[in-house]
């Protein structure tokens, strides 16, 4: 069984649980995705599946290299390629389309997505330092402060926090509840915030 959909973050909304509780939830265009390699123990040296999310529509955007990959698979080209690992790459066939009602069971699920970009930041935005004073008669109010050492070793640190650019990281968001499945729609509603923007490309996995 695969456990993993690639998708699309839709954007938030709240619906309203059984007990009358308004529940925040993230729309996840999820699948469907379609296996374009199957990796073997015998052949690769573990069991993996390929599956490609977001059809391209013009062939022209497509090299030669890889329209000849996805025809070996008889399905189209797609944008995007994951590979994730499955027990038995046995149970898969090329060309298998994989939908979001393989979650229909799943109560919790990790995402995982790039988050926001925000750009150079300084440490009170970025390590949620204290900063100074914020009185007039300071000088000291959203610097890092010191950050040198004295004669010995005279240096600075690594891996102390300092102002830099901040976000573009790779974020799982883990455990998040499943609110609906919508198989028609291939959508998913999870409950919470997820990583990244309106369209920012996702993973989702069963927790």
């Amino acid at each position: 069984m695969c456990n993993t959909i690639l998708g699309r973050k839709l954007g938030m909304t709240q619906v309203w649980s059984n007990d009358d509780r308004l529940i925040p939830v993230t729309v996840i265009q999820a699948g469907p995705c379609v296996v374009t390699q199957i990796k073997t123990a015998e052949k690769e040296g573990y069991e993996a599946i390929q599956i490609g999310f977001d059809p391209i529509t013009k062939q022209k955007k497509v090299n030669k290299p890889m329209a000849g990959h996805f025809g070996k698979s008889g399905a189209g080209p797609t944008k995007v390629l994951r590979e994730v690992k499955v027990p038995s790459a046995a149970d898969f066939e090329l060309g298998q389309e994989i939908t979001v009602e393989r979650f229909a069971e799943a109560k919790t699920v990790d995402v995982s997505g790039v988050s926001k970009g925000k750009g150079f930041a300084g440490v009170i935005k970025r390590h949620n330092f204290g900063g100074g004073p914020g009185g007039h008669g300071a000088h000291f109010h959203r610097a890092p402060g010191s950050v040198g050492q004295c004669a010995t070793p005279s240096r600075v640190f690594k891996g102390l926090r300092l102002p830099g650019h901040m976000g573009t990281d790779k974020v799982t968001v883990k455990n998040l509840e499943v609110v609906k499945v919508d198989s028609e729609q291939n959508l998913l509603l999870v409950k919470g915030a997820v990583p990244g923007g309106k369209g920012a490309l996702l993973s989702v996995r069963t927790a």
